[in-house]
């Protein structure tokens, strides 16, 4: 992780290898634009990025002066900078237009900053011979010229600390989930997963438990049990629990955790098949977002359930046609056995609610038709609380991750009916296929938890193959911001 320091001289005065300016909205008159004749000859007009070998200085483009453009704009300085051999760089203070009302816009801003920074570093190498180092230490942040922002300079000195140690915390857990998604089929397996929650437990001073096959069936978790039948590898079923003093609210997040998916019987084709390692996803953002609220320490009880299973081929694969009893005690018609994740999170929902939650959310890469409708960047939420949705768009959206509502529909739900079961695992018709399974899912929820939970699909951004936002190729680690801030949010 990076160094964080204040420096009160001026942005000019103070020591660093190399300087980083954003220019805001093609701003090339600022003070800290310098040696425009460079800028010029090379035809840099505050687009993109541009680094003044000759000055040490690098200049980085923000299109509108917005807080999580400033978040990706230090993402990406940070890219264009740790291949070279500088120690430190600094940095001056920025405050975007569009903080949230009643928070400090030049804390909000600085805080992107620092996360957009930190997320620069990310690389996964695990799996590289050669591995790049990084030299980049210390960020200075120059404090000289404060005048401009009055009191709010006092107020980000006064919560400097709280603001580092939130970023240091929300990268550090991005970045865990993005490791174990990315960490191959071959290795993270449900076991695998779950000694990583057992070690991160006992690490943070959590309660974890894992559970086996025994037990789900000894749960009647039958669902869950078939789309793990045809693996060689077991199915584990794993609860971590942050129990602090004087708790507020009891918050139950549930994840999907398809460690491979191959469709089953219904067999995906080889295109689809890879980065399938990623369906795994829901399950690494919620043990990544519990470790994130202990590191916090917020007022919460918070439990994270993460539904680990394989769904594979072989002679006793679940099949089209079966009928499962989920833990609900309702009937499943099985129809595709490439909608498993669904039926994984179903019995899962239904242990989640025996804890009796004021709040239960799933995070799940459930389905391709998200995607399709929303494109790679965006995740779905759905519920059947529109004031509870909400309250979650507006948390993701100040974290930096996109979202948007999706409509629960009595028409859609239709297509779900089964002649020879209480359900079936998908509809006759291709369209709206993101909402049908998150329809499915409410029809595991009780009406005493109707209005409590929260279905997240975060199909699309959770694995992209190219740079975006603040995210290298592979897993962003989707997820994880939102929740810390739908948490934190919830307990004000």
């Amino acid at each position: 992780m990076l160094q964080f320091k204040l420096d009160h001289a001026s942005f000019e005065h103070v020591k660093a290898d190399v300087a980083v300016v954003f220019v805001v909205e093609k701003n090339l008159n600022h003070a800290w634009v310098h040696h425009k004749e460079v800028l010029e000859t090379f035809g840099y007009e505050g687009e993109g990025v541009f680094f003044d070998q000759a000055h040490k200085r690098l200049y980085v483009g923000v299109a509108h002066n917005d807080v999580h453009l400033f978040r990706e704009a230090a993402c990406l300085a940070l890219k264009a900078l740790k291949k070279y051999h500088f120690k430190s760089l600094k940095v001056g203070l920025y405050a975007a237009k569009n903080a949230t009302e009643g928070e400090c816009p030049l804390g909000q801003t600085m805080l992107a900053i620092l996360t957009g920074l930190q997320f620069g570093l990310y690389q996964y190498e695990a799996y590289k011979s050669k591995k790049e180092p990084i030299h980049l230490k210390e960020v200075h942040v120059a404090l000289g010229e404060a005048s401009q922002f009055e009191h709010e300079v006092k107020t980000l000195e006064r919560n400097l600390e709280k603001l580092l140690h939130k970023a240091h915390v929300l990268v550090e857990h991005v970045n865990l989930a993005r490791d174990l998604v990315n960490t191959p089929p071959d290795v993270a397996n449900a076991p695998y997963i779950a000694k990583k929650a057992q070690d991160l437990a006992e690490k943070n001073g959590l309660e974890c438990f894992v559970h086996g096959e025994d037990y789900l069936k000894e749960k009647g978790m039958n669902a869950y049990l078939a789309v793990n039948r045809a693996s060689a590898n077991p199915p584990r079923l794993v609860h971590v629990v942050y129990k602090p003093k004087n708790a507020k609210k009891k918050i139950v997040l549930v994840g999907k955790g398809l460690t491979y998916d191959c469709g089953g019987l219904s067999i995906k084709t080889a295109e689809y098949m890879i980065t399938m390692k990623a369906d795994k996803g829901g399950a690494c953002a919620v043990l990544a977002t519990i470790n994130a609220l202990a590191h916090l320490k917020v007022d919460a009880e918070v439990h994270a359930v993460l539904g680990l299973a394989e769904n594979m081929i072989s002679g006793n694969s679940y099949r089209p046609d079966d009928i499962l009893i989920s833990k609900e005690g309702k009937t499943i018609e099985v129809r595709n056995t490439d909608a498993e994740g669904r039926l994984v999170l179903a019995d899962c929902l239904s242990f989640a609610q025996d804890l009796e939650p004021d709040i239960l959310v799933d995070f799940a890469t459930l389905t391709g038709a998200c995607v399709v409708g929303l494109g790679q960047y965006t995740s779905g939420i759905m519920g059947n609380n529109e004031e509870l949705k909400t309250r979650f768009e507006h948390a993701a959206l100040k974290s930096g991750e996109l979202v948007a509502k999706l409509p629960f529909n009595r028409h859609l739900r239709k297509l779900l009916d089964s002649k020879m079961a209480d359900i079936a695992n998908i509809t006759p018709v291709r369209y709206g296929g993101a909402v049908t399974a998150g329809l499915f899912l409410n029809e595991f929820i009780r009406e005493e938890y109707k209005d409590k939970w929260l279905h997240i699909d975060i199909a699309g951004p959770v694995y992209i193959e190219k740079d975006w936002d603040v995210n290298t190729p592979g897993a962003s680690g989707a997820g994880v911001r939102m929740c810390v801030e739908f948490v934190l949010e919830s307990l004000k």
